[in-house]
């Protein structure tokens, strides 16, 4: 079976009999070896030996006064955010426990500590999947996408790699990119699907969101997925072409402008950015959603901004569903 986003991970946990991730020290030493977390050259003592003893027992404990000794305030910082990140996650016992109690509690943490927790659960949630549509559409839950509209339609690639192509080429590469300027740079679809296995930790693939059924069907199995793994949740949800009938008894949004759609929607008031997704979202079970809501959809919305970016995020649908009661297993 194919392998994909092995630098999430993944290979690195083990399963506990729910078949949720229990953190190793082999996961937390590849954290420790991240750049946010290796010292620079011209760290101090106090981190490099820090760094050091992690390194030899992952799980010691960190007294403040050994943080405190840190003569660079963002390394602090940046030790302190990892520090609470480890210490909730082996406290909940699994990964996927301690990322619903973190958001539960809204524990600020860095996005790209939020980002890889996101990353390993779907990976987990999606074991076993050999449909690249589905995985590709996963990535925009962890990745920021950058939107670039050709003829009438939404592609979606990689922030980072299109923020890496603009640093090397001094320009904006997107209209390159989508004429196969850009050599490794192909929207995802029409036979060429066999290409993601090898380059999923690339990321490095274009969904065609607004051209393509399929890429808006992988998008609603893997959310689909998210839910099913997190909540238990059984739910169908399905891409709508169209905004039309729709009545707003509920509604989550995917990212912040979708949830600023919602509310303007919602209040009667103009919208506050572009409308580029809706999904119709149905409970398999009456019993699983509040009373006066049951057989009524939820409707998820996904916007997009002025910067032609777009932030997924999928803790909205861990809090906003119109759950009767905690589904969190």
């Amino acid at each position: 079976m194919p392998e994909f986003w092995v630098a999430s991970g993944h290979h690195l946990t083990r399963l506990d009999a729910r078949g949720r991730m229990v953190v190793t020290d082999e996961l937390l030493l590849a954290w420790l070896a991240r750049p946010e977390l290796l010292p620079p050259p011209e760290a101090c003592a106090a981190e490099r030996a820090l760094h050091a003893r992690l390194m030899q027992s992952p799980r010691a404990p960190v007294p403040e006064v050994e943080l405190a000794a840190l003569k660079d305030a963002d390394a602090q910082e940046n030790w302190r955010q990892f520090l609470m990140l480890r210490d909730r996650l082996l406290r909940a016992g699994a990964i996927e426990d301690g990322y619903a109690a973190i958001m539960a509690e809204g524990l600020r943490l860095p996005v790209v500590f939020l980002n890889q927790l996101v990353q390993l659960i779907l990976r987990n949630a999606l074991d076993g999947c050999q449909d690249p549509q589905v995985l590709r559409a996963a990535e925009c839950l962890f990745r920021p996408q950058r939107g670039h509209v050709k003829d009438g339609k939404l592609l979606m690639a990689d922030d980072e790699l299109v923020g890496l192509f603009e640093a090397e080429m001094n320009a904006s590469p997107l209209t390159a990119m989508f004429k196969g300027g850009v050599e490794g740079l192909d929207v995802l679809g029409g036979g060429n699907e066999w290409t993601y296995w090898s380059r999923s930790d690339a990321h490095s693939t274009v969904l065609n969101f607004g051209g393509d059924p399929e890429a808006r069907r992988g998008m609603a199995q893997a959310l689909e997925a998210f839910l099913r793994h997190m909540l238990g949740l059984a739910v169908t949800i399905t891409p709508q072409s169209r905004a039309e009938n729709v009545e707003l008894s509920w509604y989550v949004g995917l990212d912040p402008v979708g949830t600023a759609i919602g509310d303007a929607l919602w209040h009667g008031r103009p919208m506050p950015g572009t409308l580029v997704g809706l999904f119709r979202l149905e409970f398999a079970e009456a019993a699983a959603v509040r009373p006066g809501l049951a057989g009524k959809p939820v409707w998820l919305i996904l916007g997009m901004g002025a910067d032609k970016t777009l932030r997924m995020k999928p803790q909205n649908l861990l809090s906003g569903l119109p759950l009767a009661a905690p589904a969190l297993h």
